[in-house]
């Protein structure tokens, strides 16, 4: 039985549990007795919290522990020696004799019998080849008979899985069942439940960015240990040698300095563009435009937003980056005669503008909605004194949305500071440290991406810089949240 039908079987058995519960504790609430602690829909969510909570904990911890246990008893019965000598790994030697196991299942039962421990990986392979499942020119003879341990233990695990976790969904909706009683206080028990799955809901988002750090904090270590972190975070080279040590021995050059100058660079041109127009289209459509036009451009702007951020790239590659370059090139032969271009195709300004107008829509939509949710009393209050419309607008509207503006801009800024796919098209690949808007720089998502691109191991200064990149990018997007936060703080008001 696959996971999707157990899931589809507990939550069944939890149903139907449900419905008895609601009629026992309707019984007990037309019979002669104590009056009901809790309304007959409380003890329902009661029995079928029994029913379904404890077989779907089950559930996911026999998906989690299962693969490990499986994983640990068919490497242990790997021949001794036998990955000594070959250039196979533990992983992907357990990963051919998985896929020869997979392959083993396509098979009809009839030609799945003929294969034993004694068969040839030959014929394995040319039966599955005939099913049109290849496997790895690596398998050996070894494997099949892993492969079929591999199949037993997996159908085993599976059909133990199935029985417990349906037993369990039983026992767990007979137990609530039996439990329902009129002084039941089945509302504070089902409601402890609620409070637990929000509180588990609500911890979701420190967990995932606890486990970010992590995933990368010990590559970061690794590599720090063999890179001084002086070198990185000072360093104005940026040129890391993947086909190993140069002619001097060394690793190559990991420079921070150009990649941090660039993502900052092109962010706050994108930023400076974005921003004015952003928040000016945001204050028309909020105070001035009537609803026929509001209902005709927000959308507009919203779907600006949908756009992926390939097709962003493709639009700076093809068509903002050569006509920068040819306006410049004649803009510099009407002033000087020679029709040289001093804005490359590929420049920070192409990229600027580009992922500018990709954060427009964010910074008028969301500071739209801001403006839009102060309240009305504030509006008539200040035209009511005389002051004008523009003059509310700046003295009363925006210092009363400031916070939510702010952090509307920090949504916008991360946005532009994690933009890869715009600036390796747009900008180029090159870490240059220069302050001309229009020469070419890179970022550091971009070079994250080329240090990991490729088949490649993390045990290379190289590979690990990526992590170190990582990590550091975080910090700097953690540190802007807390400034916007303090922000934020500062200016905060309340109104009635």
């Amino acid at each position: 039985m696959s996971t999707f039908t157990i899931i589809l079987a507990v939550l069944a058995i939890g149903l139907v549990g449900a419905v008895l519960g609601y009629r026992r504790s309707r019984a007990f609430a037309f019979a002669d007795g104590p009056k009901l602690h809790s309304r007959p829909v409380y003890h329902a969510s009661y029995v079928a919290s029994w029913a379904v909570i404890p077989s779907l904990l089950l559930l996911s911890a026999w998906l989690i522990v299962s693969p490990i246990v499986v994983y640990s008893s068919v490497s242990t019965s790997f021949p001794e020696g036998v990955l000594a000598e070959t250039s196979l790994t533990e992983d992907l030697a357990y990963g051919i004799v998985e896929s020869i196991g997979d392959g083993l299942r396509v098979l009809p039962p009839e030609e799945r019998s003929t294969i034993t421990d004694s068969t040839p990986v030959a014929d394995v392979s040319s039966m599955l080849r005939a099913r049109g499942v290849p496997i790895a020119s690596a398998a050996a003879d070894w494997m099949v008979p892993l492969a079929l341990q591999l199949n037993s233990m997996q159908a085993t695990s599976r059909l133990l899985m199935t029985g417990a976790v349906i037993l369990l969904a039983l026992a767990g909706a007979f137990w609530g069942y039996r439990h329902i009683q009129p002084r039941l206080r089945a509302r504070n028990s089902v409601e402890g439940v609620v409070r637990g799955a929000l509180i588990v809901a609500s911890s979701i988002a420190i967990l995932t960015t606890i486990g970010i750090v992590f995933s990368m904090l010990f590559e970061t270590i690794d590599f720090f240990s063999r890179i001084s972190p002086a070198e990185f975070f000072f360093g104005t080279e940026w040129n890391p040698r993947f086909s190993g040590a140069g002619s001097d021995g060394s690793a190559g050059s990991f420079g921070f300095i150009p990649l941090l100058a660039g993502t900052l660079y092109i962010a706050g041109v994108a930023m400076l563009i974005a921003v004015p127009i952003g928040l000016f289209a945001a204050i028309y459509m909020a105070e001035y435009a009537d609803n026929k036009t509001r209902s005709i451009v927000k959308p507009l702007l919203e779907v600006l937003a949908g756009i992926p951020t390939i097709v962003y790239g493709f639009f700076a590659l093809i068509t903002v980056g050569p006509f920068l370059r040819d306006l410049s090139a004649q803009i510099a032969g009407i002033t000087t005669g020679s029709y040289t271009s001093f804005i490359q195709a590929q420049s920070v300004l192409t990229a600027g503008l580009v992922m500018a107008i990709m954060l427009i829509p964010f910074v008028s939509s969301l500071s739209d909605d801001i403006i839009t949710s102060v309240p009305r009393s504030l509006r008539d209050g200040s035209l009511g004194l005389g002051a004008t419309r523009s003059e509310t607008i700046k003295k009363v509207i925006l210092p009363a949305a400031l916070p939510g503006i702010v952090s509307a801009l920090l949504l916008t800024a991360s946005r532009a500071i994690g933009e890869t796919m715009i600036v390796v098209l747009a900008a180029g690949v090159a870490a240059n440290l220069t302050i001309n808007p229009f020469e070419a720089m890179t970022t550091i998502t971009v070079k994250i991406v080329a240090q990991l691109t490729g088949d490649l191991e993390f045990n290379s200064p190289q590979t690990l810089v990526a992590f170190a990149l990582g990590m550091t990018l975080f910090f700097l997007t953690l540190c802007l949240n807390i400034y916007a936060l303090y922000i934020v703080r500062k200016y905060k008001e309340q109104y009635e």
